[in-house]
């Protein structure tokens, strides 16, 4: 029936349900609402204003009534326009006091007034309440003109709230005070001064300069964005090739006499601040109202990004994009290239400037665009700055960056300057449960004076502190126990009431007695309770009051100890009211929860209805006093046994038993707490709390103990954090004074924060008490009022997780990003100025709040010393004896080498070395690389250097690499000849020795060995040998654990740490997280837009991790808390892995990190090693038809047809296998192995063969041999034209990162003549090679292709063993030739649409299909003969391993195996049971063929005997 229906004057008393059917209501509201009836139902004359009058037993708040009457509205009433207004009346009790209803309705009541009127809310709240004899409730009003003014108004309002709809008789009564002075003193003269000091200075730096009289937005308004450094425009660069690398190359003569062509410039106007085309002076358009193509227009802004490059023709594209933070779009302009230089230098990341051009829509970037640009100018920055113009600055305690927990977006760096430009003496870093930020808060202020950080972190405290027995006076378990449970009106022993006890005594392990009894509270007993305990107020309403019923609680306890579930809630009641009542007497009690987690660790909730479930006991009126304690005394009776058979019999035992263990403490509750640095000390007791944390009780958040607190409070501060806080949290759930002072006394400081910070407590159910900005001003009032009570400072902080208001943004995306639904209703956890904070807590009056914003907080940043928080020292470890260790290991492997008198190269080398190594300390670096290739060597297992390490001949010596960086040379091993300085030898200078033709000793006729590949030892230790040397060592992917776990052995259990790692957001990921968010809400948004504020997302701390092969080594006597806290990888407690908690970066300056890398290489090699018998180190590395396989297919008995068309037989070599790197074999037609090395330099470079080398030597500018290849070629190369050798070092050190040429580095190649392509080769160089490590790799490649030559059938099934896990599928590889170039072809006709795995196997098909040429084959998989994980080699063909087969793992293809051992399987079924393999997997190898012809189960049918 229509609410219609149901409109009349007369009463109708239906309930609400049947007048409002299918409405939805929260489902707490919509209980609420049950036995609420509608008395009547009323409209205006002019039917717009439904009235709806509602009669309740109990009270409802005025808020729930409110949310009723807009779900009638949306719901009942849309259709008809009408609005809703609701009146509701209360059927209260007749033993209702107004006193007591007041007290419980009191916000209700404020929310009602407040709904009349601001002027009367504001009243009312300064008003004072007191409730006399007779009824009388006096309200006291301040004495102002408006008060009396709104008087009437005032009473008229209490009386229909508490008369008329609480059905009261109270006499309202009104009285006057003297009204409060409130008087905030700012420093204007000294904010004045600053206006000036900037208005001044934004003049001066704007005289003539073009402007658009927009620049001088007013004073102290929040800025838009606040301008930040500009990353390095790539475009400057690309602007640099205007001359191609092939004119680069020619010959200077002559170029002087040809004539340039003319071209008009770019600006045509005389104006200085003109940067492109006319001039103009248009007004400009906010870029958001740029939604078409809407012809011409002007636009201001901000460069956000920037990127020019060269086309075909010597033409030139320059795109940028420009934001005036409303929106941001994109412009471009086309040019040639020889003018680039005139406009692109101007238009750099991080500019202003004005442009005036057509918006119309680029079909090739498929949005609007500013293009046909008219005219460029640069501008003022229009934005405005918050400034600080406080004559006294405030520090800010607690702040977040972006290695906060994926909350916090703002840089370490960028908050330090921010607190320095605002002359703010200090700051503190503290983020959530980490410290990741420290090293670049370090590296910021080693460059910024006059700023102080504070190091500190956030913390997840636990409190451990309480005791199971309390007040324990040695009694036994078999004493007489009371096991109670109370019935409450809420959680404050303070403001609410008991309204039940139940308990019974347990004596001698028995229950002897039962006390039960109601509580009257005269309050009205909350709705939320009620439906929790089934108690109303009709139940309670002729029960006797508390000051009855406790001392027969108390007599009814006498010389029993008192047991309860939570304990410390319970007893917080009848303490209170024992002291209220002044009874005297002393009570032991028990806590059964504390008990409970420590019996039961398997239980992840502890709460009375899971232990009575665990312990099947019945608990059938939970919630209800006499039941719950009757369930609790049968709980704590089979406690008392399961602790006496652990042999605990006394309270004081019991205590012992429960300190909170590990597993108890990890499932505690936590709260927010500060923790910042005093000292030196402090910041290692802080590191020991951040380690103990993370490694040991790390539960979703990295939880803190107090009790681990307590014992490293050395050197520490504490404080209370924010709303999440102990503090915060005891006072919003009203604990008792005990229960404060206890939290009160554990923190130096306590912590208030303004409102907005805590505003999302109005909108939640969880927080009653708090209902208005009013509440929250209460709690931090009581947080000061608290402070001066205890002595404890009270500072003012902001909880910063941005910079600045509008930066907001940025975290909004991210939680989207993470899944929180409240992401767009974001507080403002900005930094604010002083006079921000100053405002924000004015409501204290000026005085005190100067004292929480200023002084305390700079008196909490005054008590912390400067620390520093990465030790500046190198802590080497130490190997005893390594000098004379290293240097007899080194000429103990010469002599054998090179014969008892050593060649003079040998040695000076030798000893120059020596010398550099051991006189720097880093002999022993070479120990311990030394002793851990030697293991694996040992083990079977070759070892592959990496970097540059392979350039130190005492590396060599020491069996670390195999790489000999020496000249070319012959020596002999029968009689220790050698030739080095022969002309035929010094030919092959800079070159590889083995490339050198076969020679006999000239003296015993034995075969010489060749070797020396002609590497600097600068390019490892510098000409000074002071470079810190980075030994990096490739260990079979087998054996990469075994070496970590051989680094304890050498230096001791617990003195080695896997380096960790920092995961953080990625360009890409925060791109997606941007689009998917304005996605998500309908809003459309240019990709100029997102790219802006994907870059206030980057970078924000996502996980930790382990570096693949970095072991940080401690030396012994020092503890590693001294360097970096520790933790487990991504926080897994399930891994045993623990790992430095810092960066490694930002420690292995301090600490020593070893890189024992896991490769694919030493593995292959091991796997032919074990199938051909072959010893990898006879291989000979001048093997002319291993040479051929980089030259044709010749060697392999093919032709290039018979395997789509591939040119080259290196296809699935290491280094040279790709198609990438077979064209730049085809490119460069190598003819040797130094070629090779040289070759495999340019692969792994950046920006060395594209673009650059390839240029240069398909022009024919440059050759294989004398492109730059290596980053030894430069220094080796700039010596040999005479440039300092220093300077040559240095030169290649830039270079190789990146950095360029600086002009004195340029003027002085030029005056040596180094030809200019060879200085524009330098400058276009990212990052380059070592030498000695393409010479390491190809070393190993080299193996590789001796095997694929000589033993095919090995290669291939070492190959589809190790390189092709997840590529091989037997399904396309093993049902013939035909069967695959079928597959293949499908592939090649998408070769764009496929997917990562299918380009996976499309990699290993070419290998197959290659082995399939040269006519090998595989067998049919065996389930009985096949390997788990290795192809093997059977009778001439490959037998397949089991995990070729799809969807089949390691882990199953093993059990496979196993299952075999016990003999022929019946069925599918059984092979399925006895395998453990999924049916899906089962069904594909049956389909393969694989399972032969087993039925599918073990039943057998009388037909199976016919």
């Amino acid at each position: 029936m229509p609410v219609s229906s149901y409109i009349k004057d007369d009463n109708m008393a239906m309930k609400f349900f049947e007048v409002f059917d299918g409405i939805h209501l929260e489902e707490r509201l919509s209980a609420l609402m049950e036995d609420t009836t509608v008395e009547k139902l009323t409209t205006d004359s002019q039917r717009t204003l439904l009235r709806v009058y509602l009669s309740s037993p109990r009270l409802i708040d005025r808020q729930d009534i409110c949310k009723v009457q807009e779900a009638i509205r949306k719901q009942k009433m849309a259709s008809s326009g009408m609005d809703v207004k609701v009146y509701e009346r209360f059927q209260l009790p007749n033993h209702f006091t107004a006193e007591k209803v007041y007290s419980s309705y009191e916000d209700s009541i404020v929310f009602s007034i407040k709904e009349i009127g601001h002027v009367d809310y504001k009243i009312f709240h300064d008003a004072d309440v007191v409730f006399e004899e007779g009824g009388v409730m006096k309200l006291t009003l301040e004495d102002t003109m408006i008060a009396h003014e709104k008087e009437k108004e005032l009473i008229e309002a209490l009386n229909s709230i508490l008369n008329v709809r609480c059905g009261l008789a109270v006499d309202i009564r009104v009285d006057y005070k003297e009204p409060q002075k409130s008087r905030f003193k700012e420093e204007n003269e000294h904010k004045v001064k600053l206006m000036v000091q900037e208005i001044t200075r934004r003049a001066g730096g704007n005289r003539n300069e073009g402007s658009d009289g927009s620049e001088f937005a007013d004073y102290g308004e929040e800025k838009t964005e606040e301008k930040k450094e500009a990353k390095p425009a790539e475009a400057q660069k690309n602007v640099e090739k205007t001359n191609t690398a092939k004119n680069a190359g020619k010959d200077n003569k002559g170029e002087g006499e040809k004539k340039e062509k003319k071209r008009m410039p770019l600006k045509r106007s005389d104006a200085p601040d003109v940067i492109y085309g006319r001039d103009f002076d248009d007004d400009t358009i906010p870029i958001k109202d740029i939604v078409d193509e809407i012809g011409e227009v002007t636009i201001r802004g901000k460069i956000t990004e920037a990127e020019g490059r060269e086309l075909r023709n010597d033409k030139y594209i320059y795109t940028f994009a420009v934001t005036d933070f409303t929106d941001t779009i994109s412009s471009k302009i086309f040019c040639w290239a020889d003018q680039a230089e005139e406009f692109v230098p101007a238009l750099k990341p991080g500019e202003f400037v004005k442009i005036k051009g057509i918006a119309k829509f680029d079909e090739y970037v498929g949005e609007l665009m500013v293009s046909s640009i008219a005219g460029i100018k640069k501008i003022k920055d229009f934005t405005t700055i918050r400034m600080d113009t406080a004559f006294k600055k405030r520090v800010e305690l607690h702040c977040h960056t972006k290695m906060s927990d994926s909350d916090g977006v703002s840089y370490a760096k960028d908050l330090i300057k921010r607190a320095r430009k605002w002359d703010m003496p200090a700051i503190a870093i503290t983020d959530h449960g980490c410290v990741q930020a420290f090293p670049e808060a370090k590296h910021t202020t080693d460059k910024l004076e006059g700023i102080k950080v504070l190091y500190g972190v956030e913390a997840y405290i636990v409190d451990d502190l309480t005791d199971t027995v309390v007040n324990d006076m040695g009694q036994s378990l078999r004493d007489d126990f009371v096991v109670f449970d109370i019935e409450t009106t809420g959680f404050s022993p303070i403001k609410n009431k008991i309204i039940e006890i139940g308990a019974v005594k347990v004596s001698d392990g028995k229950i002897c007695d039962r006390f039960s009894c109601f509580v009257n509270p005269h309050t009205p007993i909350p709705f939320e309770i009620e439906r929790l305990t089934g108690i109303n107020d009709d139940m309670v309403a002729d029960a006797e009051d508390i000051e009855t019923v406790l001392p027969k609680f108390l007599e009814f306890c006498k010389g029993c100890v008192l047991v309860a579930h939570n304990a410390s809630f319970d007893m917080s009641f009848i303490k209170e009211n024992m002291k209220r009542q002044e009874i005297v007497q002393e009570l032991t009690s028990v806590d059964t929860v504390a008990i409970s987690r420590a019996l039961l660790t398997d239980m992840a909730k502890h709460t009375l209805d899971s232990i009575s479930k665990k312990l099947n006991i019945s608990l059938e009126n939970h919630h209800r006093a006499v039941d719950d304690a009757e369930a609790t005394a049968q709980i704590f009776e089979k406690f008392i046994l399961m602790l006496e058979e652990k042999d605990i019999h006394t309270l004081s035992q019991v205590n012992e038993f429960t300190d909170a263990s590990v597993e108890t403490i990890r499932k505690m509750p936590s709260y927010h707490a500060i923790i910042l640095a005093k000292t030196e000390e402090g910041r290692r007791n802080l590191y020991r709390m951040v380690s103990e944390s993370h490694v040991k009780y790390f539960n979703r958040q990295p939880k803190l103990p107090k009790s681990f607190v307590m014992k490293h409070r050395e050197g520490i501060i504490l404080g209370t954090a924010c709303e999440a806080g102990e503090l915060y949290r005891a006072l919003l759930d009203e604990k008792s004074p005990e229960d404060i002072a206890r939290i009160i006394n554990f923190y130096d400081y306590l912590e208030i924060q303004p409102l907005d910070n805590n505003k999302f407590m109005l909108k939640s159910d969880k927080f009653r008490n708090i209902n208005s900005y009013d509440d929250l001003i209460a709690i931090n009032k009581r947080i000061v009022e608290l402070g001066e009570e205890y002595n404890k400072p009270v500072c003012a902080t902001c909880d910063v997780h941005f910079m600045d208001p509008e930066d907001e943004i940025y975290r909004r995306i991210i939680m989207a990003g993470k899944g929180f639904s409240d992401a767009d209703d974001q507080a403002p956890l900005y930094l604010r100025t002083t006079e921000e904070m100053l405002k924000e807590f004015e409501y204290l009056g000026s005085e005190k709040a100067e004292e929480v914003v200023i002084t305390n907080t700079n008196l909490i940043a005054d008590m912390c010393e400067v620390v520093s928080p990465i030790d500046p020292n190198k802590c080497a470890p130490v190997i005893e004896n390594s000098d004379e260790t290293l240097r007899k290991i080194c000429y103990t492997r010469a002599h054998e080498l090179y014969g008892e008198n050593l060649p003079e190269v040998v040695e000076k080398r030798l000893e120059r070395e020596l010398n550099s190594i051991i006189s720097n300390g880093f002999a022993v670096m070479y120990i311990i690389a030394q002793k851990l290739v030697w293991k694996s060597n040992e083990d079977g297992y070759l070892v592959g250097s990496r970097g540059s390490v392979g350039s130190s001949f005492v590396a060599t010596m020491a069996g670390i690499t195999e790489v000999n960086p020496l000249s070319p040379h012959y020596y002999c091993s029968e009689c220790h000849y050698s030739d080095f300085e022969s002309d035929d030898v010094k030919a092959y200078a800079g070159r590889a020795g083995c490339d050198m033709p076969d020679k006999n000793c000239p003296v015993c006729g034995a075969k010489l060995n060749k070797d020396g590949f002609d590497i600097p030892f600068e390019t490892f230790l510098g000409f000074y040998g002071d470079k810190e040397p980075d030994i990096d060592l490739n260990f079979s992917g087998e054996y990469q654990s075994k070496a970590h776990k051989y680094t304890e052995v050498i230096f001791g259990a617990g003195q080695t740490y896997r380096a960790g790692t920092i995961g953080t957001l990625a360009e890409k990921t925060a791109f997606g997280y941007v689009k998917k968010y304005y996605e998500e809400r309908g809003i459309k948004k240019r990709t100029a837009e997102i790219n802006r504020i994907v870059q206030g997302c980057v970078d924000v701390r996502r996980t930790t991790g382990q570096h693949p092969g970095g072991i940080i080594v401690l030396p012994i006597g020092h503890d590693i808390n001294e360097f970096t806290p520790i933790q487990r990888p991504a926080n897994d407690m399930t891994t045993d892995i623990i790992t430095t908690h810092f960066d490694y970066h930002s420690i292995d300056h301090n600490l020593l990190k070893l890189d024992i890398l896991g490769h694919d290489d030493p593995t292959m090699i091991r796997m032919l090693q074990d199938l051909t018998g072959i010893d990898p180190l006879t291989i000979p590395l001048d093997d002319q038809q291993v040479m051929s396989l980089f030259q044709s297919t010749e060697a392999l008995g093919i032709t290039p047809d018979q395997i789509g068309g591939c040119k080259l037989g290196s296809l699935g070599i290491p280094e040279f296998g790709t198609d990438f790197a077979m064209q730049m074999l085809i490119d460069t037609h190598p003819t040797s192995f130094s070629d090779l090395v040289r070759i495999a330099g340019l692969s792994h470079g950046t920006d060395v063969w594209l673009g650059n080398a390839q240029t240069l030597i398909m022009d024919g500018v440059a050759t294989i041999s004398t492109a730059i290849c290596t980053r030894d070629d430069i220094m080796v190369y700039l010596i040999g034209k005479g440039v300092d050798a220093g300077m040559s070092f240095k030169i290649m050190e830039s270079v190789r990162k990146g950095k360029g040429l600086t002009p004195e580095w340029e003027e002085q190649m030029v005056a040596h003549d180094v030809p200019d392509w060879y200085i524009w080769s330098c400058k276009k160089i990212k990052y380059m090679f070592p030498k000695a490590h393409a010479a390491a790799y190809v070393m190993m490649a080299w193996r590789i292709a001796y095997c694929k030559v000589n033993y095919p059938l090995a290669y291939y099934s070492a190959y589809f063993s190790i390189r092709a896990v997840d590529g091989f599928d037997y399904a396309i590889m093993c049902q013939g030739q035909k069967h695959l170039e079928q597959v293949m072809e499908d592939y090649r006709s998408r070769e764009n649409e496929l997917s990562k795995k299918e380009e996976e196997v499309m990699k290993v098909m070419r290998i197959v299909q290659e082995m399939y040429a040269r006519g090998f084959e595989f067998w049919p998989l065996d389930i009985f003969r096949a390997h788990p994980r290795n192809f093997q080699i059977i009778d001439g063909k490959i037998m397949p391993a089991l995990v070729s087969v799809e969807g089949l793992a390691e882990k199953a293809a093993e059990g496979i195996v196993e299952a075999v051992k016990g003999g022929p399987f019946i069925s599918r079924d059984d092979f399925r049971e006895r395998s453990k393999v999924s049916k899906t997997v089962v069904e594909t190898m049956a389909n393969l063929g694989l399972l032969g012809d087993l039925p599918e189960s073990n039943q057998m049918s009388l037909f199976d005997f016919v």
